[in-house]
């Protein structure tokens, strides 16, 4: 890998949106068409959120959600297409596992195609306890006054 030119930043202030929305559109099947308005959402809510540039241009881009202690969960990694193969995405990965909020008893994440990749990471494959819950917000959020009942009976 020699580019010189490649930075990783974890400020969240320097992501460029437009480009992060331009790079899921060609990289992430399951991320296209994100809005500008949740792509900064969940960036705000993401610890560590990680990029990468090749000069003014966002090549690589991962975030992760941690509890700081026991689980944490990788989301979102990708790599310019122009620059898969180089390391990067080990490279990038490796830096969001390294940071501080990172250092807990396990570590998740989803990938449809790239087993192979993260196996070479040292992720080991997990078949027996992934489960989803989609469409959240047609859920019936419990009454407030039920809630505080909950919370004095200590549930």
């Amino acid at each position: 890998m020699n580019y010189p030119q490649i930075q990783f930043s974890e400020r969240k202030s320097e992501i460029d949106l437009e480009q992060l929305q331009q790079l899921f559109n060609i990289c992430a099947f399951w991320a296209r068409e994100r809005s500008i308005e949740d792509l900064s959402i969940a960036i705000s809510n993401s610890e560590p959120v990680i990029s990468v540039c090749d000069g003014n241009r966002l090549i690589g881009f991962a975030r992760a959600t941690s509890d700081g202690i026991y689980r944490a969960t990788i989301w979102d990694v990708v790599i310019h297409p122009d620059y898969r193969g180089t390391g990067l995405g080990s490279k990038l990965v490796e830096t969001v596992l390294s940071h501080p909020r990172m250092q807990v008893e396990r570590v998740y994440l989803m990938t449809t195609h790239q087993q192979g990749f993260y196996e070479k990471i040292g992720f080991q494959r997990n078949t027996t306890t992934t489960m989803v819950l989609y469409n959240q917000a047609n859920l019936e959020p419990l009454p407030a006054e039920e809630i505080q009942l909950q919370e004095l009976r200590g549930g």
